[in-house]
């Protein structure tokens, strides 16, 4: 029988990417489920499955808006894997939706004056070693991500701060030995980077200003090669990672 990794997406333009990629060539069946065109929510899944969170505009506070009410049913299933540390990979609002299922706080990024905060383009992040043990081999101690997230994440209790970055110093937790949030993303396509940008332009504009698309293009002709060659080092060493007893 093969292996099963079910996919929650949130919005058509965030997509597995190369998270699917990368679980198919670990022998996963991909199946993914659209849970904001009405897809349902699994209930439970089987032992051996895993479960991966994608992101997606809404936030955790919208699990309670009717047109959103699917939040808090992956929330539950959320749960569920947590308490049998089971597979589970959440990307930006997965990461967020995984840390409040494990109890943590999930709030609006905001300065001590209570300015909205947001990262959105490409940034550095800094990775602990000492705490991410063998999902961090061969990477650098600081990489270049996107970021498209204006939310952020405490660290659930019991879990482990792998990364970090100056604006949001939450940036990456494992959660047990199979749980992983990262609120960055290492998983997208060059055409995925596009999409974004045509598709939120308008949230680019609000986070970095008018030129802001300008800017994260520019800055995507010059990161883009060297930030997925290392983020699929990370994400294979976290996938072996979930997917190894």
């Amino acid at each position: 029988m093969s292996r099963r990794a079910v996919v929650l997406k949130h919005v058509e333009i965030e997509g597995p990417a190369r998270v699917g990629e990368l679980l198919s060539d670990l022998g996963y069946a991909v199946e993914v489920r659209s849970t904001f065109r009405g897809d349902p929510v699994p209930a439970a899944l089987d032992q051996g499955d895993v479960l991966v969170v994608m992101g997606g505009p809404m936030g955790v506070a919208d699990r309670n808006a009717p047109e959103t009410a699917y939040l808090q049913r992956e929330i539950d299933l959320l749960q569920r894997q947590i308490a049998r540390d089971a597979p589970v990979l959440g990307v930006c609002l997965g990461a967020q939706l995984l840390a409040h299922a494990a109890g943590a706080d999930v709030k609006q990024m905001r300065t001590a004056a209570g300015e909205r905060v947001y990262e959105v383009g490409w940034g550095t992040i800094t990775l602990d070693r000492a705490a991410g043990d063998e999902i961090l081999a061969g990477v650098p101690p600081e990489i270049v991500v996107l970021h498209w997230h204006g939310d952020t994440f405490e660290i659930p209790a019991g879990a482990r701060r792998f990364a970090s970055s100056p604006v949001c110093p939450n940036q990456g937790f494992r959660l047990g030995r199979h749980g992983f949030g990262l609120q960055f993303h290492c998983e997208v396509g060059r055409g995925d980077v596009d999409a974004f940008l045509r598709a939120n332009a308008n949230y680019v504009a609000q986070a970095n200003g008018p030129d802001g698309v300008a800017r994260i293009a520019a800055d995507t002709e010059q990161l883009f090669v060297e930030s997925r060659h290392v983020g699929d080092v990370l994400l294979r060493n976290i996938l072996r990672a979930m997917t190894t007893d």
